[in-house]
């Protein structure tokens, strides 16, 4: 998932900058210029490229001191509107989808330094790719890095699709023998995992770019690491006056990083962002949307992958039924248990709430959302007999001694949840009697 953090410090930053300006009725132009020159400031913190970070304040300020800025009856929201558009321009503004063959396979050449998650990322995309209705094929084009091969086997095998190895002979011919053998057995897609070095180096970009003379994929993806900042962007700058890539992928972006690499790549390179490694999983790759991204980093939350992650962890029919139960008011503990996982599916509260309109300004950390809480709150509804989780009413004093002993946790604990269970319960009856709730009124 996304870590919670990722861009906080920066949206907090644009938050504060703009509740500044709220204040003032109508604003001048000085007033525009004078938050513009914070907004920079925090972009430069953020780690984004100082000339990106120059050209997005000018483009915005130029848009920002227009006359139908200047008299509009709410100048502020017209101003970040404007920076949420120029976030947008900055990140490639629409979703980029992969380039597919007129004729199969479609050739896909992955590349990057070693480090950067390269090889795991052919797995994820894999995945992500038979959830679409393709074929996959694997091919191992490193021969350098001990255990490479192995390593993509191992991902192939977890992501049930077939690797392509021709042990440590040439990876150009390899990879031409692997198109060839895709093509004969039917697979409608091929995913190279070239080699990386820990550095760039002539020798690498020379082997990289026989393979793409000899097979001409239909995209060349760069794999880059998000945490090495405006390192990152150097890396896909070089890569790409090299090979011409057809678009990036931004790895870890789950980790502790400030984002300036997802803010300058497209600028910097002329490349768009297609994909965002977002977890250890093979799961964990999504498609980037630069809109929800922007949405994101000015606190507005991002609905639309918070319905498709909904959509994704709980069924047509399971929505159905739990909202049969709400009007029934039968919700019981046993429901209680399918929405954590539900949750954990989609993943986590903490992703959860960054994706949530205006949550940013309330400075949740992840620390502050006890994942460990959750396992415990499972672990004590586990412990119950399918009787008691149907009727939480006859959980005495000594049915709640054997839960806390069965589940590892205390007495106080139990009754804390029972607590909480009826306190949602009330909650539901409310919304299912049409009655407004306390933030509501």
């Amino acid at each position: 998932m996304i870590n919670v953090a990722l861009f906080s410090s920066l949206s907090e930053r644009l938050n504060h900058i703009f509740s500044k300006l709220t204040k003032h009725g109508k604003l001048t132009e000085l007033e525009i210029k004078g938050a513009m020159r914070e907004v920079r400031v925090a972009l430069l913190e953020a780690d984004v490229n100082i000339f990106v970070a120059k050209k997005f304040i000018a483009d915005v300020s130029e848009k920002a001191v227009g006359q139908e800025i200047l008299k509009s009856l709410n100048p502020t929201q017209q101003v970040i509107k404007i920076v949420n558009e120029e976030l947008c321009a900055l990140m490639g503004s629409t979703n980029a989808k992969l380039e597919v063959a007129d004729r199969p396979p479609t050739v896909i050449m992955m590349c990057g330094l070693q480090g950067a998650g390269k090889t795991t990322l052919c797995g994820k995309l894999a995945v992500l790719l038979k959830k679409q209705g393709k074929k996959p094929l694997l091919v191992a084009g490193d021969i350098y890095r001990p255990a490479a091969i192995n390593q993509l086997q191992v991902v192939g095998g977890k992501a049930g699709a077939e690797v392509f190895e021709k042990g440590t002979q040439n990876p150009v011919k390899t990879a031409k023998q692997g198109v060839e053998y895709a093509r004969s057995m039917g697979y409608d897609t091929v995913i190279i995992d070239t080699a990386g070095r820990l550095h760039i180096d002539d020798a690498l970009m020379q082997e990289l770019e026989n393979i793409k003379g000899e097979v001409h994929p239909d995209e060349i993806l760069l794999t880059v690491d998000s945490m090495t900042g405006q390192d990152a962007v150097n890396v896909a700058d070089t890569f790409n006056k090299r090979l011409d890539v057809t678009g990036v992928i931004l790895t870890k972006l789950d980790g502790d990083t400030r984002g300036g690499a997802c803010l300058s790549i497209k600028a910097v390179t002329g490349k768009p962002i297609k994909f965002i490694g977002v977890g250890e999983k093979l799961t964990d790759l999504e498609p980037f949307y630069p809109d929800r991204m922007a949405s994101r980093i000015l606190g507005m939350g991002d609905v639309l992958s918070l319905i498709e992650k909904a959509q994704e962890a709980v069924s047509e029919e399971q929505a159905k039924k739990l909202e049969k139960k709400m009007r029934d008011a039968s919700f019981t503990l046993e429901d209680y248990l399918d929405q954590f996982e539900s949750l954990k599916k989609m993943g986590g509260a903490a992703e959860i709430l960054g994706m949530m309109p205006g949550m940013s300004k309330f400075k949740i950390k992840e620390s502050d959302l006890d994942e460990k809480r959750m396992e415990r709150v499972k672990a004590i509804i586990l412990s119950m007999t399918k009787r008691e989780r149907e009727k939480p009413e006859i959980i005495n004093s000594s049915r709640k001694k054997r839960i806390a002993a069965g589940s590892g946790t205390s007495v106080q604990d139990v009754n804390q949840l029972l607590k909480q269970f009826e306190q949602t319960k009330t909650l539901m009856k409310q919304i299912r009697g049409g009655r407004k709730l306390p933030f509501m009124r």
